[in-house]
């Protein structure tokens, strides 16, 4: 399915890209990436041929994933903020017949042609505008390899078909409609699953997507983009918060969609106070962003992670694992033996993570299996224990991690964050802690931190960093 060909002729002059001084229409768009595959077929690259790309968020990189999708390659965006050694990892796997950079990223990599996109689209600019040779690819074939978070040390790659991300989208429009007229900011990296996932849900109904100018400010961009949509995680919208202009910007959207991770309750509480319209999601690389998110803007600080959106199915293991399967589900990780496929026999992907669903499909995200742990005989979700953190006033951020303990076998420990004048104490803490989880699950004790150590490239906490600093404590 040739998707950029079709959006230029539903939607045409309708503006697809917005710049800082400039737009692109869907048929202007339909134009570039025609030259682009034109070009990439020219230069000998085929169907199904491997694209790395390394670089930030740009007109350019946008432009040029059009292209590799019109061309029928497969794009694999990088995390340009990865370490070189993760990078050179991540290409060997990879193998990529070709690896793009942007003008501010420099890679030294032998395994295939390097070119800076700025090259690519000078030089495709030339070629004249005919219909690509190669015929559409089927929606079944592969267009995306996405990587997870390298928390393990090495990012997954998660190999993503174009039914993948067209059902993501048809299923996010559904539930919070986004089409002619609407605007979206790219305020997510498209190396990211929910930035990427941005690019289908513009070219499949219509609505635009602004992208700013590198190192520009969410907040900026609230003033410079007329924005009627907008993608955050946690730690962004704490900082749109804490500026009056930016609450007042996010008050006259039609969403603010927020995911990545558990959003703290006094948060949601205070996007309610302040009108904004909240949704809030739970969803993953391997189902291509979105799972699960609210049917409307959040009413209650209690409301859940959201309801099961169309095409994706979920379910509750016996041990409260969610397992999840549908149309967006990947076609597995990319291995030094090919593709392989992460579904058990009744193609279910285990998440790992631990969560309730209700009758109505609302789901309930408790926490990751992966970080559990056992303190006398009792099974501790450290997430459960974050979010009564999170309840006390004082308390921005918190992340709990075991210790081991001479009598229970391991016990919590927990790094927070303050925020605010009223700053509580480590008895008035303990205190409320025993009120709300009860005395097994309170720390032992309190870490204050001012900054946190985050994932190479990511605004995700390194909970593997923070158990290592109190591995060998005995309490």
């Amino acid at each position: 399915m040739d998707l950029v060909g079709r959006a230029a002729k539903r939607f045409g002059s309708a503006p697809a890209i917005l710049m800082a001084s400039k737009s692109l229409s869907f048929s202007e768009c339909d134009e570039r990436a025609v030259q682009i595959a034109n070009l990439l077929h020219k230069e000998g690259f085929r169907a199904s041929d491997t694209v790395a790309l390394l670089s930030p968020n740009s007109p350019e990189l946008l432009i040029t994933l059009l292209g590799i999708l019109k061309a029928g390659m497969i794009a694999a965006p990088l995390n340009y903020r990865f370490p070189e050694e993760l990078l050179q990892r991540t290409l060997e796997n990879l193998r990529p017949k070709l690896l793009l950079t942007g003008s501010s990223v420099s890679l030294p990599y032998s395994g295939c042609r390097t070119v800076a996109i700025t090259a690519l689209l000078e030089q495709a600019s030339r070629c004249e505008v005919t219909m690509s040779a190669e015929p559409p690819k089927a929606i079944s074939s592969p267009v995306t390899i996405i990587h997870t978070s390298a928390s393990s040390g090495r990012a997954k790659a998660a190999v993503h078909t174009f039914a993948n991300h067209w059902y993501s989208a048809l299923g996010s429009d559904k539930n919070l409609p986004f089409g002619p007229g609407d605007c979206w900011l790219l305020s997510l990296p498209l190396y990211h699953i929910g930035g990427y996932a941005l690019l289908f849900r513009a070219f499949v109904s219509g609505g635009s997507l602004a992208v700013a100018e590198p190192e520009e400010s969410v907040a900026n961009s609230l003033r410079n983009f007329p924005l009627t949509h907008l993608s955050l995680v946690p730690t962004q919208l704490y900082r749109l918060l804490a500026d009056a202009g930016s609450t007042l910007s996010l008050s006259r959207l039609k969403a603010v969609l927020l995911g990545g991770s558990s959003a703290p309750k006094a948060l949601i509480e205070e996007t309610i106070r302040h009108h904004i319209p909240l949704y809030l999601s739970y969803g993953s690389t391997e189902m291509s962003s979105q799972i699960a998110t609210t049917p409307g803007p959040v009413s209650s600080p209690d409301q859940k992670s959201g309801k099961v959106l169309h095409y994706r199915e979920i379910r509750k293991a016996e041990d409260g694992e969610l397992l999840v399967r549908g149309a967006t589900l990947f076609s597995g990780y990319l291995t030094e033996k090919g593709v392989q496929p992460q579904t058990d026999s009744e193609g279910w992907f285990h998440t790992c993570d631990i969560g309730s669903v209700s009758e109505e499909g609302m789901v309930t995200v408790k926490g990751r299996k992966d970080n559990m742990f056992i303190s006398g005989g009792e099974n501790i979700h450290p997430e459960e224990i974050e979010k009564a953190l999170m309840m006390i006033e004082g308390i921005r951020e918190a992340v709990v991690v075991p210790v081991q303990d001479s009598e229970y076998g391991e016990r919590p420990v927990a790094f927070i964050e303050s925020e605010g004048e009223s700053v509580p104490d480590d008895e008035a803490i303990t205190l409320a802690m025993h009120s709300s989880v009860g005395k097994l699950k309170s720390p032992l004790r309190y870490v204050r931190v001012e900054r946190w150590q985050t994932l190479p490239g990511s605004q995700k906490v390194d909970r593997s960093w923070y158990k290592q600093q109190v591995q060998g404590h005995l309490y």
